[in-house]
């Protein structure tokens, strides 16, 4: 027998007589936390929180517009996706899995959900500013400025938290 089979038997019954407790003792509450989310002072005010709240109003906007590209394309008002242009039609079919795939990248506030939205914004501003194919142009190119730069603003004031704790 080998030393690591005769190691193995001692392990189990080493465990066998302790309660998870006792492996895994838990002193205090603060341990006890899943997720930090700012510092844990009375007055202090916690960006981490207001980053996670921002995100979540995000998913909620992207869904929507998501699911309003998907009304486009199974029960369009004007003409079917099949009598578009390529490019319109692969525009829509790509905001419509983009903006939903981000949408829920950012209500599980998950890196990959905020770098999937600033590509998802930023290929929005692209067709606005320069294709000028989405209808409302520059009140929506405003507005997703003003969101990205909330975005980046809370980002920034949340890493600078998370650092000094």
């Amino acid at each position: 027998m080998g030393q690591g089979q005769a190691r193995v038997p001692a392990l189990g019954a080493y465990l066998a007589g302790k309660s998870l407790m006792q492996l895994y003792p838990m002193d205090d509450k603060s341990s006890r936390e899943v997720i930090h989310l700012g510092a844990s002072g009375g007055g202090s005010f916690r960006w981490g929180l207001y980053l996670v709240i921002f995100m979540r109003l995000l998913a909620v906007l992207w869904l929507l517009q998501g699911l309003m590209q998907w009304r486009n394309i199974l029960a369009p008002e004007g003409a079917s996706i099949d009598a578009l242009t390529p490019f319109d039609a692969a525009t829509i079919i790509f905001f419509a899995i983009t903006n939903l795939v981000a949408a829920v990248g950012l209500w599980l506030a998950v890196p990959w959900g905020g770098v999937l939205w600033l590509f998802a914004v930023s290929a929005q501003m692209f067709l606005i500013g320069f294709v000028g194919m989405i209808e409302g142009g520059r009140l929506i190119l405003a507005f997703d400025v003003a969101l990205v730069v909330a975005y980046f603003v809370l980002s920034w004031y949340a890493a600078q938290e998370r650092d000094a704790v």
